[in-house]
This record gives C-alpha cells, sequence and structure tokens, in this order.
C-alpha cells in the first residue's frame, strides 16, 4: 500500500534550492533592463592638443559677443583642445551638411561637436529634414573615425525666447539615441532662457557663451570625452 503522504523534504534540500532560487532574482536584478533610457557607450578620452571641430551656426560663431568669447574659443581655454569655430550665422543643417565634407578633410577632427538645427526651427523647416540632415552630418563625422557630441537646440521662436519657456526639441535625443553618440542636452535651453545671459531674444552674451561653455565640460568629462 502505498503512502499517500510525500515524504518531508530534508532541511537541507530545502535550503540549498532557497539559495539557488535567490541568486537566480539577484542575476537578473543586476541586468540591463532593455528600453529603459538611452546609454551611450562610453566614449574615448580627447587628448590633449587635439583638433576638435565645432560645427554650427550663430551660436556656435558667436554672434552677439566677441571671437575670444565664442564658446569654442572658451572650450579651448578650458580643454587645452585646438577648437576650430564651424559656425556660420544664419546657417541650416542642410548647409551645414553641404560644408563638413570640406571641413573634416582640411582639419581632420578627432572629435566634431554639433550644434546645429535652430535657423531651420526658426524658418519652420520640416522637422523630419532637419533630423535627417543632423542625423547625416553625426554619421558622416563619424565615418571618418572622429567622435561625435551632439548638442541639443531648443524649438527656438522669438515668443518661447521672450518668455524663458525653452526646451530641447525632440529629434535631438532620438538622433543620440539611435547612432549612440553622447548628447550634450539643456546647454542652450538653460542659456537662452535667462535675459541675464542673452545678448538678443536667440543669441548669448559673453557670460552666456562661458555658461554654455562650462556645462559642455562637464558633459565631456561624464561621457569620458574629456579626462577628469
Amino acid at each position: 500500500m502505498t503512502d499517500s503522504h510525500p515524504a518531508p523534504r530534508s532541511s537541507s534540500l530545502v535550503l540549498a534550492q532557497r539559495r539557488t532560487l535567490m541568486a537566480g532574482l539577484a542575476a537578473v536584478a543586476l541586468m540591463p533592463l532593455a528600453g529603459c533610457g538611452r546609454k551611450a557607450p562610453r566614449a574615448q578620452a580627447v587628448p590633449t592638443s587635439a583638433t576638435v571641430l565645432a560645427l554650427g551656426d550663430s551660436l556656435t560663431s558667436g554672434v552677439g559677443a566677441s571671437a575670444d568669447t565664442a564658446y569654442p574659443a572658451v572650450l579651448a581655454r578650458l580643454t587645452g583642445w585646438k577648437v576650430v569655430n564651424a559656425g556660420v550665422s544664419g546657417d541650416t543643417s542642410a548647409q551645414a551638411l553641404e560644408r563638413l565634407p570640406a571641413l573634416l578633410q582640411k582639419h581632420q577632427p578627432a572629435l566634431v561637436i554639433v550644434g546645429i538645427g535652430g535657423n531651420d526651427f526658426l524658418r519652420r523647416q520640416s522637422a523630419s529634414a532637419t533630423r535627417a540632415n543632423i542625423r547625416q552630418i553625426c554619421a558622416d563625422a563619424q565615418s571618418t573615425g572622429a567622435q561625435v557630441l551632439l548638442v541639443a537646440v531648443p524649438e527656438l521662436s522669438l515668443l518661447a525666447a521672450s518668455t524663458g519657456r525653452l526646451s530641447d526639441h525632440a529629434l535631438y535625443e532620438e538622433v543620440a539615441s539611435e547612432l549612440k553618440i553622447p548628447l550634450h542636452s539643456k546647454g542652450w535651453s538653460g542659456v537662452l532662457a535667462d535675459a541675464r545671459l542673452r545678448s538678443d531674444q536667440i543669441h548669448a552674451n559673453a557670460a552666456g557663451y562661458e555658461r554654455f561653455a562650462q556645462g559642455l565640460v562637464e558633459t565631456l568629462k561624464d561621457t569620458g570625452l574629456l579626462a577628469r
């Protein structure tokens, strides 16, 4: 006759099973969660005295301040890099994309800082075309072996700037996530929202460019592009 009640498990067997279960749960907890935010691969530190290309428009060229207080000049002083100011006032993303090949060939930069798109927004150009241009700029720079840092630009309008209600356009996060490149966010939106840091509604003054460059340095350090 078979006993209908199973024999009790030994305490040592139960303890071993519990340990195995807890170890498995701990391993799962330590696994990265898919889809929980963008994490760009840690960058390689750019050596001191390396050439860095700052591609952009009037916010890069330094409209509203002198050449030696534009953000690329400030960045050069803070990092020791040779920062080429490739900002052209009024440039759209399409025009920056057109200029890029010659700039890459001439300067052969170790890092390209891409900050473009404000004029596209002001002229109400297609957001999808702007996104495609910026993505192509970043991809073309990467194809030469250069590292790329994308700078987010707010969706500029005179009304938004005058009220101080500026926020980064979503396309920059999208492009950075897609290409797995670092993003400097809230730099220009923070500066241009503060009347004390502006020369006019859509440009920084010397103090604003200094503030932007200082924030950029922190992002460069956080991403590994600049050694601490």
